[in-house]
């Protein structure tokens, strides 16, 4: 079976998809992965031996100019730019899927609404089988869960019944996507539908999760399959200054917000925090460019590294809350103080603190204050044994049992 992997997002987007491909290749399927074109991500993917078909543009400067349109808009402005995105999203992701779906069998999608829509749509075009995957669960329809809040379609005051919601769900998606979906379908000669979530989410969807960090009750709204997280082994060694700055003492924080463009406010309120603590910092630059606030030798700033060998040397860490970072600090036992932005964020940051295995910062602004409050508890001794011992319960073979489990649910289809 030929297999398409698809998504458009960052590393925490690609990184899974690789773990994916290369299990299904190991399963003898064949997988090329659709994913953004930039430089980090065609290493990634060559590193993990799944060939890479570019997705319509490069993400890293595309979510500069996104985030800079709508810094300033108002909610009603943030709404229409959503809707304009993803007429974009969906009429170049569709021309692009198209072209890497060529000899496929089925194509599975990850990421935005707008770019599983495109998969979704090159899926019926070509009449090949489709399949949507999700990192969290909380985007998946549920009546024990509320579903994510849109700009200008708030959630309704009050009311507390999750079926209700999600029912509104479908009227937020079709007011948002419906267009840019429908207006797409209509060039290529297709009616249109009248709820564009269920058609991008399908039924069965694939939940690659792993189920001690972020479990799935059954829901009668949708089939789930929950199967792991999508985890990619990587052996790469530490830089050797990183290594020496290790080596030099006492275990360090570390901090970094991944893509997401915070303030750098954020990475001085961290490591102030930090240093009133008498701890060391590994900072990582990100997409933020965060950097060291002097010269002190008690700050190390890092690029992309191998984070499943840089946690179990860590004291704790501060980021995010992206899946992908949430699941490595959990994997290597390390306390986390997760300070959320957006999207499945808030979620991972409570389900770390309900966990006992770190701390939810109150809000996306962190000071040195705030910071320091949640590192007390992170750093607790109850917490790092807490940490230490959830690692254990973690799974380490998502990628096998989601390989397996979509051969076979692509199979039936």
């Amino acid at each position: 079976m030929r297999i398409l992997l698809s998504t458009y997002g960052s590393r925490g987007d690609v990184e899974p998809l690789a773990a994916l491909g290369a299990a299904l290749q190991a399963l003898g399927a064949e997988a090329r992965v659709s994913a953004p074109g930039d430089e980090e991500f065609a290493a990634l993917l060559a590193r993990a031996g799944v060939p890479l078909a570019p997705a319509f543009a490069p993400v890293r400067e595309w979510a500069k100019e996104m985030i800079n349109r709508s810094r300033s808009a108002s909610p009603e402005d943030r709404a229409r730019l959503i809707s304009g995105q993803a007429a974009e999203i969906v009429a170049r992701q569709y021309e692009a899927l198209s072209a890497a779906a060529e000899g496929c069998d089925a194509v599975v999608a990850f990421g935005l609404f707008p770019s599983c829509a495109a998969a979704r749509l090159v899926a019926q075009r070509r009449g090949i089988r489709y399949m949507l995957g999700t990192f969290c669960p909380v985007w998946l329809p549920s009546p024990r869960n509320r579903p994510h809040e849109y700009p200008s379609h708030p959630l309704p005051p009050g009311v507390t019944d999750n079926r209700l919601l999600w029912e509104m769900d479908i009227r937020t998606k079709n007011a948002l996507f419906g267009e840019a979906i429908n207006g797409h379908r209509a060039s290529l000669g297709l009616p249109p539908v009248q709820n564009v979530r269920d058609y991008v989410y399908g039924n069965p969807v694939l939940l690659a999760c792993d189920p001690t960090l972020g479990p799935w009750l059954p829901s009668d709204l949708i089939d789930a399959a929950q199967t792991g997280a999508l985890i990619l082994p990587d052996e790469r060694p530490l830089p050797d200054g990183l290594k020496a700055f290790l080596d030099a003492g006492p275990q360090p924080v570390y901090v970094g917000f991944g893509s997401i463009s915070v303030a750098k406010d954020a990475g001085q309120a961290a490591i102030e925090a930090i240093r009133a603590k008498g701890l060391r910092t590994v900072l990582a630059r990100g997409w933020a460019g965060l950097g060291p606030i002097d010269d002190g030798g008690d700050c190390l700033a890092i690029g992309e590294v191998n984070q499943q060998a840089l946690f179990g040397r860590v004291a704790a860490v501060i980021h995010h809350g992206g899946a992908g970072t949430t699941l490595a600090a959990a994997r290597a036992g390390a306390p986390q103080v997760i300070v959320p932005q957006i999207g499945d964020q808030p979620y991972w940051a409570k389900q770390v603190a309900e966990l006992g295995i770190g701390a939810a910062h109150d809000g996306p602004a962190p000071t040195a204050a705030s910071l320091s409050a949640a590192l007390d508890i992170a750093l607790a001794p109850n917490v790092r044994v807490r940490a230490r011992e959830l690692a254990g319960a973690v799974r380490a073979d998502g990628a096998k049992a989601a390989a397996e489990w979509l051969l076979s649910a692509l199979g039936r289809q």
